[in-house]
């Protein structure tokens, strides 16, 4: 199915607006790195809550257990590696560090060559094992106040976009 539409008119101020319209949907790339710096922000204030996206709280980590401090942030450099950039296909964020597949999804590690995994306890003493697992802590995703927020950044950015550019816009 397909439609069109077929606008004619000889008023300037209404073919300004519909090239202005055009154009916006041609090459969507100033929409598009809003929308991903929002995204990048929102990953970011999440390693600030310790929240996932959908606003549960992650499990302490062992070293938060022993230590105190928060769950993925021993260093900052996941939560300082978050990252976005937008073109005029798509906008995207996220990181670049080979261990964040493990915290974003969780993983079981295992020892290489049957050895074993030695780490501290939270009353003192050490254990060693084979293998454990790293729960899940999702950092990365849209929360529903996210998808508000973008919907709200497209809603304005294309209310501007038609002021601008309508007859007496400014």
């Amino acid at each position: 199915m397909a439609v069109s539409i077929r606008v004619d008119s000889n008023a300037p101020q209404v073919l300004r607006l519909l090239a202005a319209v055009r154009e916006m949907g041609e090459h969507p790339r100033p929409l598009l790195e809003q929308i991903a710096f929002l995204g990048e922000n929102s990953t970011r204030e999440r390693f600030d809550n310790q929240t996932d996206p959908e606003g549960r709280r992650w499990k302490p980590s062992l070293r938060v257990q022993l230590r105190g401090g928060k769950t993925l942030t021993k260093d900052g450099h996941l939560g300082d590696s978050i990252t976005s950039q937008a073109d005029d296909n798509a906008a995207e964020w996220g990181t670049n560090r080979i261990y964040a597949a493990v915290h974003q999804f969780g993983a079981t590690i295992k020892a290489k060559n049957g050895g074993f995994l030695r780490f501290p306890l939270p009353g003192g003493g050490w254990v060693a094992k084979r293998q454990v697992t790293v729960p899940p802590r999702p950092f990365l995703g849209l929360s529903q106040d996210d998808e508000q927020d973008v919907l709200d950044l497209a809603s304005r950015f294309i209310t501007g976009l038609i002021q601008r550019n309508a007859p007496g816009g400014a």
